[in-house]
């Protein structure tokens, strides 16, 4: 049996990737396309192309040299509808973004090994539809009367320590300099050593990585099966309601006292009850999205605006409500305006329901 030591897998480091590497002019192009899709059109995006062999030196000499420091970012308020609270958003210079992409796509896949199965968020096939997935299989396994354990953390990115993050790195990049260069965007963030912002590449790997310690203290020191994390959201299922009350007290603790971070809610109750998580409300039969989704719907409806219907439809897509949206749809508009604004697959889908609609009011 595993003592609590050895849940700490981090002790081995296994990500060979060198500063020279990531400074490797080869790499910086194709970091360059990759942080140009969806860009081309903007005028940062412009003014690197124009001059692109000098900027892609500039940044290989600056990187090897160590004098690589991030530029100030372009901060503007966004208010999510989610939460109904504005948040600080940091959206980093065009080169910087060239700079994180050479970072991520040399670190990634060494990072991406070390996660749990569970751990969800900015990670390749680990979105919030897999995370619906997950949610909803453990809830199956569960009786209707155990009890899930949720809880989410308080200013998440706010409260991010320096040194966990570069502790956390070390564990897995051999090279020194390595991260010093990805720990010059949370320093640029915050000079107290504390926080960082959101809203660019680097934010969403620490986002990801800073809880991963306790995902394996979880699963492997308190024997949490079911157990998943989406960024800063943790569900926990098949307990007692005492046991969840009394598991709570624990990670009160010990989220304070390893990561340094307080819960800004938490929730317990019986699995037959559902659970609203990483945008569904899921029961163990079915699933539905969320009630301001319906409501952001229906205003897309009314005003005609085919990108919002689009996005929530693809939301929606493997959910009990995605029949009755199309539905929606089909009455409210005509075929032409279908073919003119909406994908393919979502034309085929809409001439489907219609069509099984006309069948069932001929049988009738």
């Amino acid at each position: 049996m595993r003592n609590a030591k050895s849940a700490n897998i981090g002790t081995v480091k296994s990500c060979l990737v060198t500063l020279e590497d990531i400074a490797n002019k080869e790499n910086l192009y194709e970091a360059y396309c990759q942080t140009r899709k969806g860009k081309r059109d903007k005028d940062a995006c412009f003014e690197f192309e124009r001059e692109l062999t000098q900027n892609i030196d500039a940044l290989h000499k600056s990187i090897l040299s160590g004098t690589y420091r991030p530029s100030d970012p372009h901060k503007f308020v966004l208010y999510c509808k989610a939460n109904k609270k504005y948040r600080n958003i940091a959206a980093p210079k065009f080169k910087d973004c060239v700079v994180q992409h050479a970072i991520y796509r040399l670190i990634y896949s060494s990072i991406d090994r070390r996660m749990i199965y569970d751990s969800y968020g900015c990670r390749v096939g680990k979105g919030t539809h897999k995370a619906a997935d997950r949610c909803q299989k453990y809830m199956r396994q569960c009786g209707g009367d155990e009890c899930y354990l949720q809880i989410d953390m308080k200013k998440y990115y706010n409260r991010m320590r320096h040194d966990i993050l570069e502790e956390s790195f070390s564990r897995i990049i051999n090279d020194v300099r390595v991260v010093q260069l990805i720990m010059e965007f949370p320093k640029k963030d915050s000079e107290s050593g504390i926080g960082m912002n959101i809203g660019n590449l680097i934010s969403q790997l620490c986002g990801i990585l800073y809880l991963d310690r306790f995902d394996h203290y979880a699963k492997r020191v308190l024997k949490i099966k079911r157990y998943i994390r989406y960024v800063d959201d943790i569900v926990m299922f098949g307990m007692t309601k005492k046991q969840a009350n009394k598991l709570l007290i624990h990670l009160k603790h010990s989220l304070l006292n390893r990561v340094g971070m307080l819960l800004s809610k938490w929730k317990i109750s019986r699995v037959s009850k559902g659970i609203n998580f990483v945008g569904y409300r899921t029961w163990r039969s079915r699933r539905f999205i969320r009630k301001r989704s319906l409501h952001t719907f229906s205003k897309a409806l009314k005003k005609k605006q085919y990108q919002k219907i689009v996005s929530i439809l693809a939301h929606t897509k493997h959910t009990s409500s995605y029949a009755w949206l199309i539905n929606r749809v089909i009455d409210a508009f005509k075929f032409k305006e279908f073919k003119q604004n909406l994908p393919k697959r979502l034309y085929h889908d809409l001439l489907f329901y219609y069509l099984q609609r006309r069948r069932a009011i001929r049988n009738y």
